[in-house]
Formats: structure tokens, sequence, C-alpha cells
């Protein structure tokens, strides 16, 4: 095991990460959100990276052109994007969202299936 920043690291297990985006807090998408989504590609820390919009978060993202920038650099970096369908719907930006090449999809069921599969998620 290598020693990085003082954490162990288990021989780079890959694994599965989802990150669940429900805030309309863009300082949190800005620092965080996508800033980890984006490293996490393209430095190998999981080999699949599944970025959840739920919420206000779609809301947001449907209007915020710095945003949409960051999402096309962690699409373009590999990272997987959803939305859910019932949300953007209630916000009415399915359309703006879809034209971001984003899957927007019901996602309860989704998300349960990545839970009890094993996957990480982290909730912002």
């Amino acid at each position: 095991m290598e020693e990085s920043n003082g954490i162990k690291d288990n021989a780079n297990n890959g694994g599965r990460l989802a990150v669940l985006w429900t805030s309309s807090d863009r300082e949190v998408a800005l620092k965080m959100v996508f800033m980890y989504t984006c490293n996490s590609k393209l430095k190998g820390w999981w080999d699949d990276v599944t970025l959840i919009v739920w919420g206000p978060s779609s809301k947001l993202l449907s209007v915020d052109i710095e945003l949409q920038n960051e999402l096309k650099k962690a699409q373009e970096a590999g990272v997987k994007v959803q939305a859910c369908r019932a949300c953007a719907d209630m916000y009415e930006v399915t359309e703006k969202l879809e034209a971001l090449d984003i899957e927007v999809i019901y996602m309860g069921e989704p998300l349960s299936n990545y839970l009890k599969n094993g996957w990480k998620v982290i909730t912002l």
C-alpha cells in the first residue's frame, strides 16, 4: 500500500462514485461538485463517476453559463451525468438539461440501485 497525503492507498481499487448534487449554491458546484467529479476521472481516482443533478441544482444549471461550461469539461473527462426528470419537470427545465447532453430520467430507482450495488455516494 502506498501512502499519499497521509492516507493509505489500497492498490487502486477503482470503484464507482455517484455525486448527488441537490444544492442551489453555485459555490458548492464550482468548488466541489465539478472540481471533484472532473478530477476523479482525469486522475483515475474512480473508475466510474456519475453526477446526478437533482432538485434546485437542475434549475441553477439550466441558467448558469459558467456551470454549463464546467459541466461540459466534466463530461469530456468521462463523467456520466444524469438528472431527475421529476425535478426538471417541476422547474420546467427538462429540455434545457437535455440540450446539455444530460440523461434526464426518473432517478428514484437508479439511485436506489447505485446504493444497493456498492457505489459510494456523496450528497451535496
